[in-house]
C-alpha cells in the first residue's frame, strides 16, 4: 500500500474563480517524493490538505491507509514543515523541542534522549542552549526539521524548505532529507528544480491545480527530447530572437549569445534536456505557448 494516497481531490475557495486544486489524483510510496511546481500551483493548499489544516472540498485523501477524516489518528503519523517556521524567538532550542515533544506526546522519560539525537541529526547540538532569534536562516530550518520528526513520524512533510537560504546550507538539508527518507515516507513540495534533481527520481509536477506529471526524473526527460535546441545568435539580433523563443539558457560569448530554447520544432540541431528544461517544456506545453 503507498504512504499517501490522493483521490479525486478538488479545493475551492469562495473568492477564487478557478480551483486551487483540480481533480487531483496520486500515489506516493516510500522514499523521497519531489512534487514539482511554480508559486500558487496549488502545492502548499495540497500540503495544508495532506496535514490535516484544511479540508478538501470533494474527493478523498489517506495517509498510511488512514483516512484525513481522522486528523488526530494523521497527526499521530506525520511531522510537518511548514514554508514559514517560526516558533517562539525568545526560547532556548532545547526548550522549544522539549515544548513540541510534550505536544506531540511524547513520554517525559523519552523526551530528553530523543531531543539530544534529533539536535546531533540536525546538526544543533552546539546550539542547544541558544535562543531561537540567534539562529541563522539555515539553522532555523534544520530546527524546523528537528520539531517535525519529534513525534518519530513515518511521513514527513516539508513546504519549500530552502528558499532563501544560501547555497551552503540548501546542500547540507537536501543531505539532511534524503538520510530521513531512507525510512520514512518524505513530501518534498519546492519550486526549485535543484532541490528535487539532487534529491530523487520520483516526482511529481502541479500546475494550476492540476497534475501534469508523475514518474521518473528520466521519464520527465523524455518527454522534452527533440524539443531543446540551441542557437548562437549575434547580439544585434537577439532581442529579436527572444521575443519569438521560449529560452532557457543564454550566454554571452564575445559578439554572439548562445542561446538553448524549447520549441516544438526547429531548424536548429536538437540537444539533450536537462530536468529544468523538460520541467520547463510540460509547462509550455500545458499552456499552450510554444512555437
Amino acid at each position: 500500500m503507498s504512504s499517501i494516497q490522493i483521490s479525486d481531490v478538488t479545493k475551492t475557495y469562495r473568492k477564487k474563480p478557478t480551483p486551487a486544486l483540480d481533480h487531483l489524483t496520486l500515489e506516493i510510496g516510500n522514499g523521497m517524493f519531489g512534487l514539482l511546481g511554480k508559486n500558487g500551483a496549488g502545492k502548499s493548499t495540497l500540503m495544508k490538505i495532506l496535514t490535516t489544516l484544511e479540508q478538501p472540498t470533494s474527493g478523498t485523501a489517506e495517509i498510511c491507509g488512514i483516512s484525513l477524516t481522522q486528523p488526530q489518528a494523521i497527526r499521530n503519523l506525520i511531522g510537518y514543515l511548514p514554508q514559514n517556521f517560526a516558533f517562539y524567538p525568545n526560547m532556548r532550542v532545547s526548550d522549544a523541542l522539549a515544548y513540541l515533544a510534550t505536544l506531540a506526546n511524547v513520554s517525559v522519560r523519552d523526551q530528553r534522549r530523543r531531543i539530544a539525537q534529533l539536535l546531533d541529526d540536525v546538526n544543533l547540538t552546539e546550539k542547544a542552549n541558544a535562543k531561537v532569534r540567534q539562529l541563522s536562516g539555515g539553522m532555523l530550518q534544520r530546527l524546523g526539521i528537528a520539531q517535525a520528526l519529534i513525534n518519530n513520524p513515518q511521513v514527513l512533510i516539508v513546504d519549500e524548505p530552502t528558499a532563501g537560504l544560501d547555497p551552503e546550507e540548501r546542500i547540507r538539508f537536501r543531505n539532511l532529507l534524503t538520510d530521513f527518507s531512507s525510512n520514512r515516507t518524505v513530501l518534498l513540495s519546492t519550486h526549485i528544480v535543484s532541490d528535487v534533481e539532487a534529491t530523487t527520481n520520483q516526482i511529481g509536477v502541479l500546475d494550476h491545480g492540476q497534475l501534469l506529471f508523475t514518474g521518473t526524473t528520466n521519464e520527465l526527460m523524455v518527454t522534452a527530447t527533440g524539443h531543446v535546441f540551441e542557437a548562437r545568435i549575434p547580439l544585434e539580433s537577439a532581442i529579436q530572437f527572444k521575443q519569438t523563443h521560449q529560452i532557457s539558457e543564454q550566454v554571452t560569448q564575445a559578439d554572439q549569445i548562445h542561446f538553448r530554447f524549447i520549441a516544438d520544432s526547429s531548424d536548429q540541431k536538437p540537444t539533450a534536456p536537462t530536468l529544468e528544461e523538460a520541467y520547463l517544456y510540460l509547462q509550455a506545453q500545458h499552456e499552450g505557448v510554444l512555437s
